[in-house]
């Protein structure tokens, strides 16, 4: 699982948490309502509750919460075994339960008493515990199934790095796949051909390396002392192309003590650097925005969508829908959905008007298409022919609104090492509308088209989405640099 992810599943873990307590709390109240008799409607809205109670409830949720994060229990454990996590939410909620007993003394919260007590802790114990149990089991099953596989290249080839790739390999749930190892020859290289894993690259090598594959961490393992240069150029070449850096931080091979803010490995703590949209909250957020408004959009243009593939199919040959291969994030390849607004065979007549070409950089965009349909101009003029990228963006393989994808043709011409940052753009899903798409759209030039991807990755916020979503409707009607 990828950092976001991380970040996103720990907040829902969270609030999933604080759910389960107050649930073991109205269970635990159950019995004292049971007691009272059946209560009306009416009845119920003339209860009075008292301010005071409401404080003393959301004081209680904040002590849980502080007690939960003190005991680590959102701390990455991978690498836990189950017992291990089981045991330490068996200490949280015993100390919440704690908590909630003083609170009763304190305070004076008549209903709670050694009852009470007992049926919170044992329902929040069991509640958690499961829950966390099943979660962790479901995405290891996930990840041994080859699903949401993260690929990993080691930089280094000596006895640290075999051992980490050994870690990484022996904990197939963690979702990682090494690709291999990047290093020049030396000496000691032959203990890494014993043990069935290659050197794909050369440190020489390996600027072009990451161009053409998919990578999503980088792990440097070489000495840093003797490696220094090398080093910093390859934390260079990260940065420029979004990919996750990892060091690994026993720089003394102390036996002891382990680096702050570091990310274990089962022993191997690394120092991590992110590029990429800002994690947390608002990653969560805007997937669930991209998730609920492209369902409720494909719903309500439904009409639109059966009309648009009628009349493609009565003004030409062919299918109603456009399939191309596109470059997602992080470099992988998906298939994008499009109406087809050119002629069968539109991709094999390309060479023939290449030099009709009206834009720069490695992207071919003509206005006056002679491969368009009856219709395909009109689509394109009023976007009709992206609305089925609603499906792209349910399916995770797009935002909402994130940098264009680029055709396999025109990342094949990414060609020159100057044009690494713009390689920054596939650090974050593309999106069907972007910075580009509302200033100006087809008319800019293209190194204009990629700062202003480059400045949506460095400054993206969710105000920021919900600024380029606004902007996108009027420049869609007015269809401004459309092509």
């Amino acid at each position: 699982m990828d950092s976001v992810g991380r970040r996103t599943l720990t907040n829902a873990t969270r609030l999933l948490d604080l759910l389960l307590l107050i649930g073991s709390f109205g269970v635990a109240a159950l019995p004292l309502v049971a007691a009272q008799g059946p209560v009306s409607f009416a009845q119920f809205l003339s209860m009075r509750i008292k301010v005071q109670n409401f404080v003393v409830f959301f004081l209680l949720l904040w002590v849980w919460h502080t007690i939960f994060l003190m005991l680590g229990l959102y701390n990455s454990k991978r690498m836990w075994a189950r017992r291990a996590e089981a045991m330490d939410v068996v200490k949280a909620t015993s100390l919440s339960a704690l908590a909630l007993g003083l609170s009763s003394v304190l305070i004076g919260f008549r209903m709670v008493n050694a009852v009470f007590v007992a049926v919170f802790w044992v329902c929040s114990t069991f509640l958690i515990a499961s829950t966390r149990i099943a979660i962790r089991t479901y995405l290891r099953h996930l990840r041994k199934r080859g699903h949401n596989l993260r690929n990993m290249l080691i930089v280094g080839t000596n006895r640290r790095a075999i051992d980490f790739a050994r870690t990484i390999q022996s904990k197939p749930e963690l979702g990682y796949r090494i690709l291999g190892f990047a290093d020049d020859e030396w000496a000691g290289a032959e203990d890494l051909q014993k043990t069935g894993w290659s050197v794909v690259c050369t440190l020489e090598d390996l600027r072009k390396f990451l161009r053409r594959s998919v990578v999503d961490e980088v792990v440097i393992a070489v000495p840093l002392r003797s490696f220094h240069d090398d080093a910093s150029e390859i934390a260079s070449m990260c940065e420029q192309q979004g990919i996750m850096l990892h060091v690994l931080s026993d720089l003394f091979n102390l036996k002891t003590t382990r680096p702050p803010l570091a990310e274990g490995f089962d022993g191997s703590p690394l120092i991590t650097h992110s590029g990429g949209l800002e994690k947390g909250w608002p990653t969560f957020i805007k997937r669930g925005l991209d998730f609920t408004l492209s369902l409720m959009l494909l719903i309500a243009l439904a009409p639109l969508l059966l009309l648009t593939a009628i009349l493609i199919k009565l003004t030409s040959p062919g299918p109603v829908f456009f399939v191309q291969k596109r470059i997602g994030f992080n470099k992988r390849v998906f298939a994008i959905y499009k109406f087809r607004t050119m002629v069968q065979d539109a991709e094999k007549k390309l060479q023939d008007i290449e030099h009709l070409n009206e834009v720069s950089g490695p992207v071919f965009k003509i206005k006056n298409d002679p491969r368009l349909t009856p219709i395909g101009k009109f689509l394109r003029k009023t976007s009709i022919d992206e609305v089925p990228q609603f499906f792209n963006v349910l399916k995770g393989d797009m935002s909402l609104v994130g940098p264009r994808p680029l055709q396999l043709r025109d990342y094949e011409l990414f060609t020159e090492e100057g044009e690494d940052w713009q390689r920054c753009r596939f650090s974050v899903r593309p999106g069907i509308t972007c910075l580009w798409q509302v200033n100006g759209r087809s008319s800019l030039p293209f190194h204009k088209w990629m700062e202003l991807d480059l400045q949506y990755v460095r400054g993206w916020s969710l105000w920021l989405d919900l600024q380029i979503l606004a902007k996108t409707i009027p420049a869609v009607l007015r269809g401004s640099g459309a092509a």
